[in-house]
């Protein structure tokens, strides 16, 4: 083979290379994660209003933070938060909160007191709502771990619960080691929890009277059954966006627990949810620090 046909050969083989080579489908080119805030102590539970702001928390300093998207201004909101971790507004516009100290779930009032929604099960108190999301009919799963101090800790297990619209509580999870991050599938068909203690995500399909069947792993996040997975979220194809705290990443999971990409952070993430005007920002809390990350789809 001489030189003209070697160059020719080898021109051709880098096009087709090119050709072949997939852009992330997660991540636009050029797109990083940008800081946004820190100096906090321990952020935690993004949440999106729908129009202008994304609330958080500061676990350790029992802090709501209200971060405007349009001056980039972070202010405290709700001074006393009881610790509050994962936070959601539901369809009236009124932010839920899982609050770790108080070891309740609340709703934020007007007038910036907490209304309690439920603090206990089976006549003990709960051990420390960490997070949450809704069904279709506007009832709450809610995970209850407990981390830190287990002096005080009155329920035997650490499980997941359903709060339905009428206030009825109803445990719903029992077989986990530590459940954390809590989803409803966007169809409401499948609820997914991480159990932060075993390094796993499983999935269940939701019953109409909200009980939970077919239990299955969706992802195991490591291969030696140790702690990882914490707070999760959801774009509009239903794909899985799960903080891994050990390997500070977010890794994205398709519906059929197939991995698709992992969106390195600079320090350990703990939850992340979408935002912004075309829900296309992913803003994410880890550590003492506040995140954003453009993408290319949506969030639900």
């Amino acid at each position: 083979m001489n030189i003209r046909t070697l160059t020719s050969a080898l021109l051709i083989t880098i096009i087709a290379s090119a050709a072949g080579a997939q852009a992330d489908p997660i991540v636009p080119d050029g797109s990083s994660v940008e800081i946004l805030g820190a100096g906090f102590k321990f952020t935690e539970g993004p949440a999106w209003d729908g129009e202008r702001y994304v609330y958080f928390s500061d676990i350790p300093n029992a802090h709501v933070i209200r971060y405007d998207t349009q001056t980039g201004v972070s202010i405290v909101f709700v001074p006393e938060s009881g610790s509050s971790n994962g936070l959601m507004f539901n369809k009236a516009g009124q932010l839920i909160l899982c609050q770790h100290a108080a070891r309740q779930v609340g709703r934020l009032e007007k007038d910036g007191s907490i209304t309690t929604l439920v603090d206990s099960y089976d006549g003990k108190k709960l051990n420390s709502p960490n997070d949450l999301d809704f069904d279709a009919k506007g009832g709450i799963y809610f995970t209850d771990p407990r981390y830190g101090n287990r002096d005080n800790m009155e329920q035997s297990i650490e499980a997941v619960y359903y709060l339905s619209p009428d206030k009825k509580l109803m445990r719903v999870v029992d077989d986990l080691v530590r459940p954390n991050g809590i989803l409803v599938s966007n169809d409401r068909k499948h609820l997914y929890v991480a159990d932060h203690g075993a390094g796993k995500v499983y999935a269940f399909d939701i019953q109409s009277d909200a009980t939970l069947k077919n239990k299955r792993l969706l992802i195991a996040l490591n291969d030696k059954d140790e702690p990882d997975g914490d707070g999760m979220t959801l774009d509009s194809k239903g794909n899985l966006y799960i903080t891994s705290p050990r390997t500070s990443c977010i890794m994205v999971v398709a519906p059929d627990g197939k991995l698709i990409t992992k969106i390195h952070c600079p320090k350990p993430p703990a939850n992340c949810a979408f935002g912004g005007a075309d829900r296309k920002t992913l803003y994410i809390t880890a550590r003492d620090s506040f995140y954003r990350i453009t993408l290319n789809i949506p969030g639900r």
